[in-house]
Formats: structure tokens, sequence, C-alpha cells
């Protein structure tokens, strides 16, 4: 009980990435030592137009990016507040919820990379996609380390 009570105060506080702007620099910091928006802008290098079109799109996306890390800062804390008490009909419901994150994640992925490709290259565009992608595998594998399989502490 101890260690779900752990879990959940991590899920409240670490998983907040897609809850709270500072929630997500807390944890991405303690992955990378700085800052998303510094992360990757350090990996995407840009000048002049194409810089300028590239963030302004990249920030629309983390507007709508921060909506799905809501839905799963709200999975989150439903698992560990139910965790010991789940049964098969709320874990098909937990997981189809988690499937669809994942599924409307990876459209808004998508979505964006077509936006950026018109707007600041295909180069730009592949480059986003590929951070986007290594630092949400990231996280999800930082907090999945953290929780308990479903049936593990029965």
């Amino acid at each position: 009980m101890k260690h779900l009570l752990v879990i959940a105060a991590l899920f409240v506080s670490t998983m907040g990435f897609a809850q709270s702007s500072q929630e997500e620099v807390d944890l991405l910091q303690s992955l990378y030592g700085m800052q998303k928006k510094d992360i990757v802008a350090d990996f995407i290098k840009l000048e002049g137009p194409q810089k300028d079109a590239f963030w302004e799109i990249y920030d629309a996306y983390e507007l709508e990016r921060k909506v799905l890390g809501q839905r799963r800062v709200n999975l989150l804390s439903t698992y560990a507040e139910f965790y010991s008490s789940l049964n098969d009909d709320a874990t098909d419901i937990l997981i189809k919820e988690m499937n669809d994150i994942t599924i409307t994640n990876d459209k808004l992925i998508a979505k964006y990379y077509g936006k950026l490709k018109k707007k600041a290259g295909v180069k730009a565009a592949a480059q986003f996609v590929q951070i986007e992608s290594y630092l949400l595998s990231d996280m999800r594998a930082t907090v999945l380390e953290e929780i308990p399989f479903i049936g593990e502490l029965d």
C-alpha cells in the first residue's frame, strides 16, 4: 500500500508534464537538466523565417499536447486510486483510454509534422517527430519503471 501511495504522488507530481508546464519542466530537468523547449532548440537548428515559423507552429502544438497530457494525468491518477480494486471492466476502460491517448498523440504529432514541413522544411519537421517521440517515450519509460503492473501487488 505504501508503494501505491508513492506511485500516486509520483503521478501527480512527475507525470504532470501534461497538466502544467512547471511539472513538465521539473520532469524534463530531472531527466536532461534543461527545459523542453531548450532541448528541442538544441536539437533543431534553424535560422530566419524558418526558425520563426517553426516556433510559432511548435507553440501551437504544445498547447494541444498539454490537453492530451491532462488526459494522461487523469488516467494515471485513476489507475493509482483504484489499483487495488481494478476489475475486468475497469481495467478494460483504462486500457482503452490509454490506447486512445496514444493514438491521438501520434495523430497530433503527424498533424504538426505536416504543418512544419510546409513552413519550416522537411528536415526540421522530421527532427520534430524524432525529438517529440524520443522525449515522450523517455518520460513514459520513467513513469512505467515506477508503477506496478496490473496484479503485481495482489
